[in-house]
C-alpha cells in the first residue's frame, strides 16, 4: 500500500511539474523582447505591448509571423527569418533571403511552415531540417494565398488557378481555375486551416467564389458582380464563419462582410466611416476559439498617427486599442492561450 501511495505521489508531482512548465510557457514572463525589434506580445488585445530591446529602424515590414506551437514562433522582418523557442521572448536568426516583398508565413503543423511573398513568386519551406527555398509553380503570375497541412500544400495565383502539392511543396500540379465571366485579376485565396478543400477566392469587379471540394467546383458567393473582394479571414473555431473585406464598385464604399454558411452568403458587419478606416486588403485575423470575434488593423506613420487595432464581436460590436507603432502587419495567437497575441510591426523612416 505504501509503495502504491509513493508511486501515486510521484505521478502527481510529475503532473504538477509538467503543468507548471506549461504555465511558465503560457504566462509569458518576459518583460522585454530580445533578438528582434519586429514582434511584440500583448495579453489585453493591444492595450499594452511588451517592449523590445532593439529599436525599429529604416523601412521594414513583418507580414510573416506564425506560432508553430506554444513555445516556437517564426517571424520575417526585412530580409531575415527568425525563430523563438521561448514563446516570443527571445529570437535568433534562421537566415537571410533577398525577396521583392516581405513574405507571409503559413503554419503547416508539426513544426513545419511555408513562407511566401504576396503577389510575387518567392516560396520557402521551414521544418526540423532547416529552411529551403522552393521552386514556385507560378511562373507567369504570382502567389496570392497559401494553405498547408503537413506535406499537403495548396496555393492560388493571381490568374485564379489553384495548385496542389502532396510532397511538401517540392512539386505542384494545377487543379482548376476559378470560373469567371471575363478576364480579371485575383486579390486573394484563403484556405480553411482545418480543411484545405474549403477555399475562398476574391477578385476584381466579379466578387468572390467558394469551393468545398478543393477547387474542382466553385460557387459564386453573394458578393457578386461589381464587388472587389480583397481579403478574407476564416474562423479556426467554426469554418462556417468567414469575413471578407470588399469595395462596392458602384459607390466605392468599403466594408467588412460576415458569413455564417461557409462563405456562400455575406452581409456587412463593419462599414468604413467616422472613426473606422478600412484600407484595401487590411490585416485581418479570426479569433482562434471564439467564432464571433475577429480583428483588423489600420495604421500609418503619416503625421505619427500610429495604429488602431479593431476588435469586432458579433455580440458587442466594435472596439479598438491604439498604439504608436506605424502599423501592424500580422497577427498570431498562442496555441496554448488565445489571450496571448503576437503582433508583427512595421516601420517607415523611424531612424537611420
Amino acid at each position: 500500500m505504501r509503495r502504491l501511495l509513493s508511486i501515486l505521489s510521484i505521478l502527481l508531482l510529475a503532473s504538477a511539474a509538467s503543468a507548471a512548465s506549461r504555465r511558465r510557457v503560457v504566462a509569458q514572463p518576459c518583460s522585454l523582447i530580445t533578438g528582434t525589434p519586429a514582434v511584440t506580445i500583448t495579453r489585453n488585445e493591444g492595450a499594452t505591448l511588451t517592449p523590445n530591446a532593439e529599436a525599429l529602424t529604416g523601412v521594414g515590414y513583418t507580414y510573416g509571423l506564425a506560432a508553430l506551437d506554444a513555445s516556437t514562433l517564426l517571424s520575417w522582418h526585412k530580409d531575415t527569418l527568425s525563430i523563438s523557442h521561448d514563446g516570443g521572448c527571445s529570437w535568433t536568426p534562421v537566415g537571410n533571403w533577398t525577396t521583392e516583398f516581405p513574405p507571409t508565413i503559413t503554419n503547416a503543423g508539426n513544426g513545419r511552415a511555408f513562407a511566401w511573398s504576396d503577389n510575387r513568386q518567392f516560396l520557402l519551406r521551414y521544418d526540423s531540417r532547416g529552411a529551403v527555398e522552393l521552386k514556385s509553380p507560378v511562373t507567369e503570375q504570382s502567389i496570392i494565398g497559401l494553405g498547408a497541412s503537413g506535406d499537403h500544400v495548396r496555393l492560388g495565383d493571381s490568374n485564379g488557378t489553384l495548385w496542389d502539392s502532396i510532397d511538401g511543396g517540392d512539386t505542384f500540379a494545377p487543379i482548376n481555375k476559378v470560373p469567371i465571366a471575363s478576364p480579371t485579376f485575383f486579390y486573394r485565396f484563403a484556405f480553411d486551416p482545418k480543411n484545405l478543400d474549403h477555399i475562398l477566392a476574391g477578385c476584381a469587379s466579379q466578387g468572390a467564389f467558394v469551393t468545398f471540394d478543393g477547387g474542382r467546383t466553385w460557387k459564386r458567393t453573394s458578393l457578386g458582380d461589381g464587388f472587389n473582394v480583397m481579403s478574407f479571414a476564416i474562423s479556426p473555431a467554426d469554418a462556417n464563419v468567414e469575413w471578407a473585406m470588399a469595395v462596392n464598385g458602384r459607390d466605392s464604399t468599403k466594408a467588412i462582410h460576415g458569413s455564417k454558411d461557409g462563405g456562400q452568403t455575406f452581409t456587412p458587419v463593419v462599414q468604413a466611416g467616422a472613426g473606422v478606416t478600412i484600407v484595401n486588403q487590411p490585416v485581418m485575423a479570426a479569433h482562434p476559439t471564439n467564432p464571433d470575434v475577429f480583428y483588423f488593423v489600420f495604421g500609418s506613420h503619416f503625421q505619427n498617427y500610429g495604429t488602431d487595432l479593431f476588435r469586432y464581436d458579433a455580440a458587442h460590436g466594435l472596439t479598438l486599442t491604439h498604439n504608436d507603432h506605424h502599423d501592424i502587419n500580422s497577427i498570431a495567437f498562442s496555441p496554448a492561450d488565445p489571450s496571448i497575441m503576437y503582433l508583427g510591426l512595421e516601420v517607415e523612416f523611424a531612424g537611420p
